[in-house]
């Protein structure tokens, strides 16, 4: 059975994003709240509808839901640009998209406080789920998320990203 690296070396952050540190994925994970960045792309395509990835049952945080396109922690020494390359391309094998910064912020559940930093990509181009590290993925209306949110099936984390940075999306029409 696949398992998270829990050995990973991240860095350690203030609230600016500048590194302070270092520590391994199971001290971040482990309560302690250190502050660790992380990268975040919502793949949106033409028609308006939003890529979300199934999180495999392993997963040591929020298995089995369905979560952000691409979600990542940066590397040690690694810059939130170029980890978002590598989470694209290794979580979904696309590496010909144009990110939009939408937002920095941190976000805290009782297991961890992550620093994160929020894109988004409109892709209609061949989408190749990793077997490794997801449980696949599909294209969602605005409608089936709306009617999702609050029931179990997807991230506390994508809904509350989702309603930060794309809140506009949910608006009555």
């Amino acid at each position: 059975m696949m398992k998270d690296n829990q050995k990973e070396i991240f860095p350690i952050v203030d609230d600016e994003g500048r590194v302070v540190g270092s520590a391994t994925r199971g001290e971040c994970h482990s309560g302690t709240k250190l502050l660790h960045p992380v990268v975040h792309l919502h793949v949106f395509n033409s028609q308006g509808d939003i890529y979300l990835q199934r999180r495999p049952d392993w997963k040591d945080i929020q298995p089995g839901k369905w979560d952000t396109a691409v979600g990542g922690h940066i590397d040690y020494g690694e810059t939130p640009q170029e980890a978002l390359r590598r989470e694209v391309r290794e979580e979904l094998g696309i590496t010909d998209f144009v990110p939009e910064f939408v937002d920095k912020y941190v976000f805290e559940s009782q297991r961890e406080r992550e620093l994160v930093y929020v894109n988004r990509a409109t892709y209609d181009g061949p989408i190749t789920p990793s077997a490794d590290e997801l449980d696949g993925g599909r294209f969602w209306t605005i409608k089936e998320i709306l009617e999702a949110m609050g029931q179990g099936v997807l991230t506390p984390n994508f809904e509350n990203e989702f309603q930060r940075c794309f809140g506009d999306y949910s608006a009555p029409k």
